[in-house]
């Protein structure tokens, strides 16, 4: 058996000093060594409970597809409050163990992802109430208050402008995160000489499928470097 380790801790103090990280990395290592399975890979999210997109999960996920490989957590509990952590396992396809109930089946994970969804549901639900009710009250919300952009309006065009810049910059990164495991091997394969073409064919005869789990062309191949690359000049 192959294994892709996934691990997640809340806080970035939490992912500095390792709390947290040592005990899930012992158990997915206790449960390889139980089972003879492989570890190919480990990847480590550091997360807050409101941040709903976790690139190193999508390339956890990315990698384990393209290698038939399972994908491993240390502990099933809390997931239940994690719709997007669930949904992105149920809609990947991609095979899933956690240590703590290796036994869970897609139809337990199913139920969890619907106990989470009504869940979210219910607090949508009551803050829709309250905000309504504070509207019947004569209460003016956001941007609705009087005087709200006074004085502001070039704030706020320029706050539009930013918001549309870090959504295409978080777009950006997502993809390079989908596929970060296999840039190295992209990369060695250009230093050889490579051309887009042969790259592609060699991605395909290995099994490697790309994020629209697809096969790869030279021009996908060339966007997934030039994107690498561009993400490198930028963050140097």
């Amino acid at each position: 058996m192959k294994l892709i380790a996934y691990y997640r801790v809340s806080t970035k103090q939490q992912g500095q000093s390792g709390l947290g990280l040592e005990a899930q990395k012992a158990v997915v290592e206790a449960y390889a060594a139980s089972e003879r399975a492989e570890i190919l890979a480990s990847y480590t999210e550091v997360e807050s409970g409101k941040l709903a997109d976790r690139p190193k999960l999508a390339s956890a996920i990315a990698h384990a597809r393209r290698c038939k490989a399972k994908l491993v957590i240390a502990k099933l509990d809390r997931l239940a409050r994690n719709v997007a952590f669930l949904s992105a396992l149920m809609d990947s396809g991609c095979d899933f163990v956690a240590c703590d109930n290796p036994h869970a089946t897609r139809v337990m994970i199913h139920i969890l992802v619907a106990f989470a969804e009504e869940e979210a549901r219910r607090i949508s639900e009551r803050t829709k109430a309250a905000l309504a009710a504070a509207k019947r009250r004569g209460i003016k919300l956001g941007s609705d208050r009087p005087g709200h952009w006074k004085g502001n309006e070039q704030a706020r065009i320029e706050g539009l402008a930013k918001g549309r810049e870090i959504a295409k910059k978080v777009r950006r990164e997502k993809a390079i995160a989908l596929m970060a495991d296999l840039v190295p091997t992209l990369r060695a394969m250009r230093d050889n000489g490579m051309s887009f073409a042969e790259m592609a064919e060699k991605l395909n005869a290995d099994g490697h499928k790309t994020a629209r789990d697809c096969e790869w062309s030279a021009m996908t191949v060339k966007r997934v470097l030039d994107r690498a690359d561009a993400a490198g000049r930028s963050g140097a």
